[in-house]
This record gives C-alpha cells, structure tokens and sequence, in this order.
C-alpha cells in the first residue's frame, strides 16, 4: 500500500490502521527529536500534496478486501511530516466516517490549529492528538525549528480555541529533550499555557528513536515521573511501547516490514510488539533485508534500529 500502513498495535489508540497524506517530509517544523529525518519542505502553505482520489481509493479497497480479514480498532491519520498541511484531509475524514463506524484520529504538531479552513477539516475527527513542546519562545525555537511563517503565541491560541470548540477529544503530547526544553521555566510556562488550553489528557514523551540532532537527548523514567508532576490535569508518560502479553503472533512478512521502516527506525522489539509477529521470523527476516541492503542498522543509546536505506 502507498498510502496506508499496518494495522500496527498503537501504545495509545489500539490496533491503528495508518493513513500517511503527505509523500516525504513536508512540515512547518525541522524538529531535533524527529526520528523521519530532516524537512524537505518547511513550509505553512496548504495543498494537495498526493491525490485525494488516490488516498480515498486506497481506502475503500482496503475497506473492500483487507478490511475483513484486518479488523482494526481506529484510523490514524498521519503523516511524514504535518498532515494539517494537506488541503484534502477534510475530504479523507469525512470519507471515512461516512464509509465505517471506526473512530479517526488525527497526529498533528498543533502549527496550524489557529486556522478556520484546518479547524472545518478536523471537526469531524474524534481524537486529535497535538503537539507543544514548550510554550517558551526560546526553548520552542530551538526544539521545534519552525517555518518563519509560525508563530509561538498563535500555537496557544489556536489550541485553547480548539480545545473549546472541538466536541472529540484533544490529547496534547508533549516531547521534552533534556538540557532544552526541561527547565524549570520550561515547565513553568508549558503549565501556564495547558492550564489555559485543557486539553482531555497531556502525554508526556521524550527522545526514544535516533534523533536528527545527535544533542536531542532523553530524560530517565525518573525524570519524566517529576516533570509529570509538575503539570496540570491528567498526565500520563507515554515514552516506550506499554508491554503487553502477546497472543497469536504470526510470522514476519518482507512488504510490511520495508512499509514500517520507511516510514521510521524501528527496533527488532517495536516490529514485534507493532504488528504481532513471532521473534524468530522476525529476526531472520530482518538479518536478509540487512544482507541484501534493503534496510540498515544504526546503534542509538544501546539498541539496534533498522530502517530502510532509501530513508537512512
């Protein structure tokens, strides 16, 4: 599939089938921490990226076929880079709460919230999870990178206004990287600003996979559960894949795993835990596509990560 991707176990929504509307990385951040790789196009400008149409048939013949033998619990609609950039993605949400009964989920950095044509396209959603990483000029600056046409202040107004207005739930993610975004100012503001903003639930991450900026460092589990304290309304830590007991794992197979790694590096772990599959066909399979140079290793903070060499 061009499009879509999974069904992949989430850590937060489920079985998600994701839905990538943009074909690289087009956004209105550079981000330190982020493990897709550097923005090709930093941008606020609205457009068609990839033909709705397409994305839309890709849909219903999932929804045709692989629907019936896949059952999934949600759409995550996704993105290399900012989904909210994408002039269709009004069109694809409302495709498919018109075609299933499935719950969508939006994952967006909250740039462009501000926006009535982007607030029209997201009413329709039932989960949209935003992100702020810090609600300080300077921290956000230099974690973020944004395109010159973002601005800080109407980041914080446009999600306080969304989080009024929007009947679903908003669920604000929160990424710190130590020594840039976690001070004690740091805090202070970003508490500030979620006190206004209420979001339903603030999930708390930090860096896990291989970062841009080899300075995007993680805070400890300790760390977190402190800077979790310190905020307002319920908080939970998100970092890392939630372990859970495993049943009917199934043997790897070579498409979805060269889908998964495209799109980001992956331990042997997360391919497991994503997608339900045993480790030993998993680990046989990874070790050919190694060999044979469809994906590559890289070693970050320990652990082995593959990803595809088109993507590394």
């Amino acid at each position: 599939m061009k499009y879509l991707f999974g069904p992949v176990n989430s850590r937060r929504l489920g079985l998600s089938l994701g839905i990538d509307l943009l074909p690289s990385k087009i956004c209105t951040f550079n981000c330190i921490y982020c493990e897709v790789g550097p923005t090709t196009l930093l941008t606020c400008e609205r457009k068609e990226f990839t033909p709705t149409g397409d994305i839309i048939a890709e849909i219903d013949s999932f929804l045709a076929v692989s629907g019936r033998e896949k059952p999934i619990d949600v759409f995550t609609i996704t993105a290399s880079g900012e989904p909210t950039l994408h002039s269709g993605l009004g069109t694809i949400i409302a495709w498919l709460k018109e075609r299933t009964n499935l719950p969508v989920a939006v994952l967006t950095n909250g740039s462009l919230l501000f926006r009535e044509d982007v607030i029209a396209d997201l009413k329709l959603a039932d989960i949209v999870i935003p992100s702020l990483d810090s609600a300080r000029e300077k921290s956000f600056l230099k974690i973020n990178r944004p395109a010159p046409c973002v601005r800080l202040k109407e980041i914080i107004n446009g999600l306080r206004f969304f989080a009024e207005n929007f009947r679903g739930e908003l669920w604000l993610e929160i990424l710190l990287c130590k020594n840039i975004n976690d001070s004690a100012e740091d805090l202070k503001a970003l508490r500030q600003a979620l006190t206004v903003i209420n979001p339903a639930k603030i999930q708390l991450n930090t860096v896990v996979r291989p970062p841009i900026e080899s300075y995007a460092q993680p805070l400890t589990r300790t760390e977190l559960e402190k800077c979790s304290r310190l905020l307002p309304g319920t908080v939970e830590i998100i970092a890392d894949f939630r372990k859970r007991e495993r049943e009917n794992t199934r043997p790897a197979k070579k498409n979805e795993l060269l889908e998964m790694l495209q799109r980001r590096p992956c331990t042997e772990a997360d391919i497991c835990e994503a997608l339900n599959l045993d480790g030993s066909s998993t680990s046989r399979l990874l070790e050919e596509l190694t060999e044979n140079g469809e994906i590559v290793r890289s070693v970050h903070l320990g652990k082995i990560y593959y990803q595809t060499s088109q993507t590394a």
